[in-house]
């Protein structure tokens, strides 16, 4: 109820154009028949999304009041021109979208078989509900991602009982929602083929024969009909009026760049910085000009003179002047690669908790290798992050980093004084409230040593570095309304913010990687009981 107030007075805040987005997808459902949806362009928010999400657009469509439709809501224009009403209305179908997270993290916590473990999975519930990157993203920015991740915790809550098919079920709903859960779709795919249609209790088969006997194969099919009525049920309409080819190319836009309009905190971030940098030290300093045209071979000094200042690149397609530019397909194989490292230990051990713990490292490697990665998808490395955290207290401080860079590198996306106070706030009073929420219930283990306590005093050094850098950079924002030359380098804050916020993103990747895979004891219950008992 609390939180619903707050989002009811962030009505009139700031909104990104994904507000015009979301309304221009309203009226191309609402005006226009099914197999017009994909190929509509009169505006450049062209619709985007699996057909799923566009249904439920259709769905709010049927809702839309009168004097919020002659408001400007449900047209199709090149610009929306809209009113109170309008920001009202959308506002409202955020919040009440976001029952079905309520419903499902209520449903986590009701599954709980002890209290112990109620309490456990309470704090993780209401850290999720009131994430400051749902307030930022949803609430403020505008998106719907409150009831997707809301059908992404039924998935994960049915994994947990052992409903496996309706694991299954829902994750390929979401899917068809929205196809950035592709991230973690390969964990899906080995965690249940692993452990309901396989016979994993049996010896490695040695012959045909046997390798068709290791396969459950009534749950296979069981499992395979499933997920393949949800995508008829989603795609099938398209397939009839012949607009598939349509759908996939409006999904997959490859023609868009490495990088986002602002770097998200990746590798990308610091390849880009670190090429940016050898810009300069090649145009200003001689001796260090020579050293690196000996290692990048020949340097073309007219395209360096016309890449600008330190900041160009930041919008629109990223060109690397000194560094080898990077490709799609390069982008791939980085992710699968590391993907396929964390499905290894999945598909030989899958608990629950490393079925977890594979989701959030597969949601990792692609934000930090993907291409055309946004910033606001390291929500989906650390909503299931936020599971796992209970499990052990080697992963809070791990956690404790990933939250914070992770959620002050959507601050850009937020402008003005009232809204960075606000985002500020929101983030500070929720990690210190979490912080120790997480402390109290999480899992101590008996390997715990001297390298997690060293570990905790570097991320609160990390941590307590992010209040400088916040406060810095919005005085500088505030002044360069008032000194001509900083507003030479307004981008400047943004490579602040995402290379800061990139150095905890990828420690704590690195840190989590660690314990991932050399440290047992996380990721197997029998382990840790035994080591209980000894």
């Amino acid at each position: 109820m609390a939180a619903t107030l707050l989002k009811i007075l962030l009505f009139p805040a700031y909104f990104s154009t994904d507000f015009d987005v979301h309304r221009n997808w309203l009226s191309i459902t609402k005006l226009l028949p099914i197999d017009q949806w994909y190929l509509e362009n009169t505006s450049e928010w062209t619709l985007d999304y699996p057909p799923f999400f566009a249904y439920f657009e259709w769905f709010l469509s049927r809702f839309v009041p009168g004097f919020v439709a002659r408001d400007g809501c449900i047209e199709l224009v090149a610009k929306g021109q809209f009113g109170i009403p309008t920001i009202f209305f959308q506002r409202f179908t955020v919040i009440a979208s976001e029952i079905v997270l309520f419903a499902a993290l209520q449903y986590y916590v009701t599954s709980s078989s002890n209290l112990k473990e109620k309490k456990r999975n309470f704090v993780v519930a209401s850290s999720i509900v009131l994430s400051p990157g749902l307030f930022i993203v949803d609430h403020i920015h505008f998106q719907y991602n409150g009831f997707l991740l809301g059908i992404l915790v039924l998935s994960i809550v049915n994994a947990k009982l052992g409903n496996y098919l309706q694991c299954g079920f829902w994750f390929a709903v979401l899917l068809c929602f929205k196809h950035i859960f592709l991230y973690i779709a390969p964990c899906f795919f080995v965690f249940l083929l692993s452990v309901y249609c396989l016979n994993t209790q049996s010896k490695l088969p040695t012959t045909f024969s046997e390798l068709i006997n290791c396969v459950r194969w009534k749950n296979l099919i069981k499992l395979g009909s499933t997920v393949i009525a949800v995508f008829l049920v989603a795609f099938g309409p398209f397939a009839y009026y012949g607009q598939l080819s349509n759908v996939f190319q409006r999904l997959f836009p490859f023609a868009r760049g490495l990088t986002h309009a602002y770097w998200a905190p990746n590798i990308w971030a610091v390849y880009s910085l670190i090429d940016r940098v050898l810009i300069q030290l090649t145009l200003r300093v001689p001796g260090a000009a020579r050293i690196i045209s000996l290692v990048f071979n020949k340097i073309d000094y007219e395209r360096l003179n016309n890449a600008g200042t330190l900041t160009r690149g930041l919008v629109g397609d990223v060109e690397f002047f000194i560094l080898p530019n990077i490709k799609p397909n390069h982008t791939f194989l980085l992710t699968l690669f590391y993907q396929l490292l964390s499905l290894v230990p999945l598909l030989i051990n899958p608990t629950f908790e490393r079925f977890i713990g594979s989701m959030t490292l597969c949601a990792w490697a692609s934000f930090l290798f993907g291409w055309h990665v946004h910033e606001k998808a390291i929500l989906l490395v650390i909503i299931p992050f936020s599971f796992l955290v209970p499990f052990d207290r080697k992963l809070l401080p791990l956690y404790e980093t990933l939250t914070a860079s992770g959620y002050v590198s959507l601050f850009p996306l937020l402008f003005g004084s009232a809204e960075w106070l606000l985002k500020t706030l929101l983030t500070f009073v929720w990690f210190v409230i979490f912080s120790n929420s997480f402390n109290e219930v999480c899992e101590f283990s008996s390997s715990i040593s001297r390298r997690v306590f060293i570990l905790d005093r570097l991320n609160i050094l990390y941590i307590v570095g992010l209040i400088p850098v916040c406060c810095v950079l919005q005085m500088i924002d505030i002044q360069s309304r008032n000194f001509a030359i900083l507003k030479r380098f307004e981008f400047v804050n943004l490579i602040v913010y995402s290379a800061y916020c990139s150095i905890g993103v990828i420690g704590s990747w690195n840190m989590f990687s660690w314990l991932y895979f050399l440290d047992d004891s996380i990721w197997d219950r029998r382990i840790k009981e035994k080591e209980k008992t000894l």
